[in-house]
């Protein structure tokens, strides 16, 4: 299908501009899924609508499935809801937060460290992950839709590998969060990584394996992919940076309390990334109701549980989000962009 897409030159960032053609398939999409209680009304927006239509490569019964999927996920899991107060525990040790630098395309960072897991809650741990990536793209600027992570693989050991929480990771990422993933950096991964990689690959698409990048300290090359993407004063020197200033739990907290402010404006018609057209729905909507039904057809293993103990996935998960949120020693092609 023609794409009138605009690509910079940098590890994987698209910013799209719907041709007559892919207009057409957004819109098509939205009469299928009919009148929505206003804040999924206010996620259908023509960027999102487009990024589920991206990930399943334009199909659009696929992608409203898949869309159809994610909304009945936000119905009860209730993402935009979590606060920094109910997820702070999990942060506590650094394991997941997001810098306060951008890379140079104005991209939001996530810092990820596996080793720092302080959790043996395979529930809270996705839950602080998707307060995570709804603060992520909460931050970024209006014409960006992706962000990068990078994963520090300093500490990391056998303990901390978890291909439960990684299913669990992948689901969430690849299902609910399709086209968020920039670029994924992990950083001096072991030896002994390797091959849990191999194990993990199957569950991302090829779109988003490319988009992992090994990079390691003693590497020049390496160095070179760090330079192009981040100023090197801003990045923490656990990355090769020169900041040196490091993770502070009292600080973040700060941060994260004025974001969770922001969040109400951001949910309202008001906020420009708000591009769903009229009309919202203003009262309470039974989700019943609502045309959220999948196709019967479920061949493409694409099932998900919307419950909030079994999460979905939605953008790709990196071997980084399998080694991201571990368990400890807890011993469909879904797309991630």
């Amino acid at each position: 299908m023609s794409a009138d897409l605009k690509k910079s030159s940098s590890n994987g960032y698209e910013k799209s501009v719907p041709s007559e053609e892919q207009q057409a398939k957004i819109d098509e999409i939205r009469k299928l899924i009919g009148p929505l209680p206003e804040k999924l009304a206010i996620y259908c927006s023509d960027a999102a609508i487009t990024r589920y239509l991206r990930a399943r490569n334009w199909n659009i019964k696929k992608a409203t499935k898949m869309l159809k999927e994610s909304l009945k996920w936000r119905a009860e899991f209730k993402p935009e809801e979590i606060r920094w107060d109910e997820v702070a525990h999990e942060a506590e040790t650094g394991k997941i937060y997001r810098s306060d630098y951008i890379d140079k395309h104005g991209r939001t960072v996530l810092v990820m460290r596996p080793s720092c897991q302080n959790s043996k809650s395979v529930k809270g741990q996705i839950r602080y992950l998707v307060y995570c990536m709804e603060n992520a793209i909460l931050n970024l600027p209006p014409d960006q839709e992706q962000m990068v992570w990078l994963i520090d693989f300093k500490g990391y050991n056998m303990s901390h590998i978890s291909l439960k929480v990684t299913r669990e990771t992948a689901h969430v990422l690849q299902d609910h969060y399709p086209e968020r993933l920039g670029v994924a950096i992990l950083y001096n991964p072991p030896k002994f990584f390797e091959p849990f990689w191999m194990v993990a690959k199957p569950f991302l698409e090829p779109k988003t394996q490319n988009k992992v990048k090994f990079v390691y300290s003693d590497d020049p090359n390496s160095k070179k992919i760090m330079e192009d993407l981040f100023d090197m004063d801003k990045l923490e020197s656990a990355f090769g940076g020169n900041d040196d200033s490091g993770f502070n739990i009292n600080k973040y907290a700060e941060r994260m309390r004025e974001d969770d402010k922001r969040i109400p404006t951001f949910w309202t018609r008001g906020n420009p990334q708000s591009e769903a057209p009229e009309p919202a729905l203003t009262s309470p909507v039974d989700l019943s109701s609502v045309n959220l039904k999948t196709d019967s057809d479920t061949s493409d293993n694409d099932k998900v549980d919307s419950s909030p103990s079994r999460v979905s996935d939605s953008e790709g998960l990196s071997p980084n989000e399998s080694a991201l949120i571990t368990e400890g020693n807890d011993n469909g092609s879904k797309e991630v962009q």
